[in-house]
């Protein structure tokens, strides 16, 4: 195990039989310890914070494990105004927020324009780092919102396993994802992607797969978390994903890919039980928080058991530095770009 990951550091390589062993090994201590390491040689002890504004949980698509489906008629559907999303992502930055995701179902209520005035709005107010999360959409769109000052847009590919990917997503197919990825990069976006652990039928090969795909995507983020079944999906009565296993994952990511932003997704910290759980133990470096109001937070209910508190915006962020500094980090100052040089 040692020299596998000796040879990951090293060379930034890794085959599939090797991902596997490092996955299936049991011992992961030496593993988180190595991405560790490394984490702290690319990025000190510094961890970037964004501020997501889920501002629609209407959603044309109709993924078989996401709580905001669109055949799910239990879910209370919102829309958020452009003023108010503007007035949202202000208020973030005045607390302190240098980085803001727009994330939200795939809602055709917003035309292209409307996202446009939304980013050009916020760059207006500050200098602040921004990413777009809401899916697929045509290269002219992804085009525009770059020009308007976008920086960052989020769309993970949730599997790599070809067949899955199109059995779980009836709107799309897997090919289509790839071939927005490599238009989002093509744009000159900080590009990000991600996966699930423990979707029903998903290997230990195709966890394997889904590393390998972000190296060679070579994306600026990745996203990486479990599987939790939502009572109101097709894939409800499937079994959560591991947590111990999405570490692991977050862990030889670290390695493989070095540079890349990994935050502690989540789905991660809903499904773990542990009261003395570390969640940067993997080599995490990220952290993402919500700013849309309460009422908004508890209804972007993309898998269940999701924890929010209604409290000032300001005190969450004081609350969520606190949290961080108590695991010997520190909240970083910058927009957290993507990086491009290091030094191991």
């Amino acid at each position: 195990m040692a020299d596998i990951i000796d040879k990951i550091i090293k060379t930034s390589k890794a085959t599939e039989s090797e991902i596997i062993q490092l996955l299936t090994h049991k011992d992961e201590n030496t593993l988180f310890t190595s991405a560790q390491q490394v984490t702290k040689q690319i990025f000190g002890e510094i961890i970037h914070v964004r501020g997501i504004i889920e501002f629609s949980n209407y959603c044309r698509c109709n993924c078989y494990y996401c709580g905001i489906r669109s055949s799910n008629n239990n879910c209370t559907r919102y829309r958020l105004k452009a003023d108010d999303i503007m007035a949202i992502a202000k208020e973030g930055i005045n607390v302190g927020y240098k980085s803001i995701v727009l994330q939200a179902g795939e809602d055709p209520f917003y035309q292209v324009d409307d996202i446009s005035k939304i980013i050009k709005a916020i760059k207006k107010t500050a200098d602040v780092g921004i990413t777009l999360s809401f899916g697929e959409h045509a290269y002219e769109a992804y085009k525009q919102w770059k020009k308007d000052g976008a920086d960052r847009y989020l769309l993970k590919h949730e599997t790599a396993n070809e067949t899955l990917y199109d059995t779980y997503h009836p709107h799309s197919n897997f090919r289509r994802r790839l071939e927005c990825l490599h238009q989002l990069k093509e744009l000159g976006y900080q590009t990000g992607s991600g996966f699930m652990i423990g979707l029903p039928q998903q290997t230990i090969e195709s966890l394997a797969q889904d590393i390998l795909l972000l190296h060679e995507l070579d994306v600026d983020m990745a996203g990486i978390g479990v599987f939790i079944p939502h009572p109101k999906t097709p894939l409800k009565d499937g079994t959560s994903g591991n947590n111990l296993l999405a570490m692991k994952c977050v862990a030889i990511s670290r390695l493989l890919l070095k540079r890349t932003h990994l935050p502690i997704t989540t789905s991660i910290k809903v499904n773990n039980n542990e009261t003395s759980f570390n969640p940067f133990m993997a080599g995490a470096n990220v952290v993402m928080t919500k700013l849309e109001p309460y009422e908004y937070q508890k209804l972007y209910e993309i898998y269940p058991n999701k924890t929010v508190k209604d409290i000032p915006m300001k005190q969450a962020r004081l609350e969520l530095e606190r949290s961080i500094e108590s695991f010997g980090k520190t909240v970083s100052d910058t927009k957290g770009d993507a990086v491009t040089e290091f030094k191991l």
